[in-house]
Parts: C-alpha cells; sequence; structure tokens
C-alpha cells in the first residue's frame, strides 16, 4: 500500500464499489512509481489489486485490410445490389 504522503497521485473513481466492502465511491485509482500496471484501492478496507495492463493489442475493426495497394471488393450483405426507397407521408399530416 503506497502512503498518501507520497508523489504518486490518486484519483477517486466514481461509483466504484469495492469488491470486498462493498462501499461504494471508496476507491483511488494510482500507477506506482517505476510500474506500468495501475493499482486500484479501497480507502475503506484496504483492499488494493494491480490491474493487468494489455500492451499493443490490436484492436479489431471492420475495415478490412489493403492488399497489394487497392482495398479489396466488399463482401456479404454489402456488396448487394442498391434499391431505391420512397418515403411515403403519414396520412393526415400536412406537407411543410
Amino acid at each position: 500500500m503506497v502512503s498518501w504522503g507520497s508523489k504518486v497521485r490518486k484519483r477517486f473513481i466514481a461509483g466504484a464499489v469495492c469488491p470486498r466492502c462493498g462501499e461504494m465511491d471508496r476507491m483511488v485509482s494510482y500507477t506506482p512509481e517505476g510500474s506500468q500496471a495501475p493499482v486500484r484501492e479501497c480507502v475503506a478496507c484496504g483492499f488494493s489489486e494491480q490491474l493487468k495492463v494489455e500492451v499493443n493489442v490490436a484492436v479489431p475493426t471492420r475495415v478490412e485490410p489493403v492488399v497489394g495497394g487497392k482495398a479489396s471488393e466488399p463482401k456479404g450483405p454489402a456488396a448487394a445490389t442498391e434499391q431505391v426507397i420512397k418515403f411515403m407521408p403519414l396520412p393526415g399530416r400536412k406537407k411543410t
């Protein structure tokens, strides 16, 4: 546990509930000096947990990678033919 007098800046986590004592708005988050993994700590009961840090994890997207300098053709439902849609006015409403 890091003391409050250290240079580490602790921030309260709004709405967080301690997994040990169940108190709300008593959790702080900080990153100890010399570490990259953040720590969450309960100021009510002293519960402390070092959080896992995932580095360089690629986020999956729906964008397909460019192959050979050209974007690949869309596959699946996006490749369907275009259709014209006509919007009908609601009955009883005046046009503006």
